[in-house]
């Protein structure tokens, strides 16, 4: 039964959880504030909160666990993708702390890893299963084989779904991160209300940075007729954002489905938590016969329990690193 310390570091979340034979005893975030003032992530202040905040966070998580340095079997880290300031200190610290303990090093790809985070808790998918993963930096539809065995068929070309809310967000004037205020202002809106173009990327690959650039457009030809659109009719303007970015993922998740004959489809990444987005998983699923999945929301967004129970799979396969590995701030798979 290995006891497994996970740490993730690969943005501007320091986290640290703790896994028991695939069961998640711990898993604590510490999110950084320091950045809503300059409307997005910036990598030096990220790396200085992440120094500050990950002896506590580490602390934290072995306490609430219950369990001592000594009594873990394995050391695991992000190692990449990431921001590589903040990668360099999750792994220089769970490289330490491997060394000191002489206990195996595991390496974890952040992407893969929120794939896994479907694993996490009942009910699960059976493999092989397809997963649309959607974050800020990232659109991708991959197909898993098992834990270990995952491969992309399918990714955006040039920005990220999760950028394009936030980016939308900022346009209308929103706080930082402003992707999940515009979830919160659709649920009051008229989905159908505006309309916005689905771009037409051949294959299963994804675009977004058209539609940023239609939707910048649209809120600039509004403006000029009426300066306070953007005040009088923020819900709607929201709710057709929304409803078109889920669309275009959901158009070609169904197109992958289709294509491989799978039926088992889950989502992850931070923009599953996104309610529009689930809700048109759970319907798309129940018209077309589909189990549908997708990770309960404290592990949709950037967390350690899923870089543990990844580091778990790769335990029993005895897939260990050396103390000489390095982070990298971009990786296949």
């Amino acid at each position: 039964m290995p006891l497994l310390l996970a740490i993730e570091s690969s943005c501007d979340e320091t986290a640290a959880a703790i896994c028991k034979d695939g069961q998640v005893l711990s898993n604590i975030v510490a999110t950084q504030k320091v950045h809503e003032q300059y409307g997005g992530v910036v990598p030096e202040l990220a790396s200085r909160a992440h120094m500050q905040h990950i002896v506590p966070v580490v602390d934290q998580a072995m306490q609430q666990a219950g369990v001592a340095l000594e009594e873990l079997d394995a050391i695991a880290f992000t190692q990449a993708p990431g921001l590589i300031g903040a990668l360099l200190v999750g792994a220089q610290f769970a490289r330490s702390i491997a060394l000191a303990l002489n206990k195996p090093l595991i390496t974890v790809h952040h992407m893969q890893a929120h794939v896994v985070a479907n694993l996490i808790d009942d009910p699960k998918p059976r493999f092989p299963f397809l997963c649309l993963t959607v974050s800020g930096g990232h659109t991708q539809l991959v197909l898993a084989e098992s834990p270990t065995t995952m491969k992309v068929i399918g990714e955006t070309i040039d920005d990220a779904a999760g950028e394009a809310f936030d980016k939308s967000a900022k346009l209308l004037g929103l706080p930082y991160p402003g992707g999940p205020l515009i979830d919160v202002y659709a649920k009051k809106g008229n989905p159908k209300a505006f309309r916005f173009p689905e771009p037409q990327i051949p294959g299963l690959n994804f675009s977004f940075s058209g539609l940023k650039t239609a939707i910048l457009y649209f809120i600039q030809e509004h403006q000029q007729a009426n300066p306070s659109f953007i005040q009088d009719r923020l819900p709607d303007i929201c709710a057709s954002i929304q409803d078109r970015i889920v669309s275009i993922l959901l158009n070609k998740l169904k197109k992958a489905a289709f294509e491989t004959g799978i039926k088992e489809i889950c989502l992850a990444g931070g923009v599953s938590a996104n309610s529009g987005l689930r809700n048109g998983l759970e319907q798309m699923g129940k018209k077309y016969g589909w189990k549908t999945y997708y990770p309960a929301l404290p592990y949709c967004t950037d967390n350690a329990a899923m870089i543990a129970l990844a580091a778990y799979y790769k335990f029993l396969g005895k897939d260990f690193a050396d103390l000489s590995v390095t982070p990298t701030a971009r990786a296949g798979w």
